[in-house]
């Protein structure tokens, strides 16, 4: 069943020579692997890269793999702090292009920034930064893993995998849910992680929305930091007073 498509909706191409989006299973060991095909997690960083504003929550609803799932180990020279030398095998992912569709909602779990929530100012300016390519730099996964964004029409041109049909995957990680944006009343006030297994159809996988994730984990407690003026952090509107506020259309 296709999801639909959202009024704020923006759509974007993401390419680089590698990608590594780790799997949690070696993150913490000396030999990182990648998984194979994206997390909701990387692809929602990779927006705020893009674009960012606490009064918004992205939703990834779907990505695209253009090109074959291909792999490459490397030796890594990792920082030991201790002194001396070390060596470490990365499995990156290589020559990775992926066509991808998101969203934005509200995060009402900041009322203090409901004078924010102006859709056209920020589906308009999101939509400008993909232009430009972002607002700060863009990796895949990791901070090596530089990246390239721009606009594109979700579905077009031909995928490697578009006469693929169903392929499962197991158990992956899916993402973290940060207490500002908990939307189930069991994860206010705590960080959360989140797990669950996706389904490519013909080189295309939609992804489950965050609240809808039931395999998952409280890591620890968490506070909200608060924004506002009277925090001197948050400036709204006010921000595009005589500038930007005139670009938009």
């Amino acid at each position: 069943m296709e999801k639909p498509i959202h009024r704020n909706t923006v759509e974007f191409a993401i390419y680089g020579p590698y990608a590594m989006f780790s799997d949690v299973l070696t993150r913490a060991s000396g030999e990182h692997c990648s998984y194979v095909i994206p997390t909701y997690e990387a692809l929602k960083g990779i927006l705020h890269s893009v674009y960012y504003k606490p009064t918004i929550v992205w939703k990834i609803d779907s990505v695209r793999i253009m090109k074959p799932i291909q792999t490459e180990r490397k030796g890594i020279r990792p920082i030991k702090y201790s002194g001396g030398n070390d060596l470490a095998y990365y499995t990156y992912l290589t020559d990775v292009c992926y066509q991808v569709r998101a969203h934005f909602e509200w995060n009402y779990n900041r009322p203090e920034l409901e004078c924010d929530r102006n859709e056209h100012k920020h589906h308009n300016i999101a939509r400008r930064m993909i232009k430009r390519g972002g607002r700060r730099d863009v990796f895949l996964g990791c901070r090596e893993c530089q990246a390239y964004v721009e606009p594109c029409i979700f579905g077009e041109g031909k995928s490697y995998y578009d006469d693929s049909g169903e392929i499962r995957y197991s158990l992956m990680y899916h993402g973290i849910t940060y207490a500002d944006e908990a939307e189930n009343p069991e994860d206010k006030g705590k960080m959360t992680v989140r797990f669950w297994q996706p389904t490519m159809v013909n080189g295309v996988i939609d992804f489950i929305e965050p609240k809808d994730c039931t395999i998952k984990r409280h890591i620890k407690d968490m506070e909200i930091k608060p924004f506002g003026r009277e925090h001197n952090n948050f400036s709204g509107l006010d921000e595009f007073v005589g500038g930007e506020a005139d670009e938009l259309d």
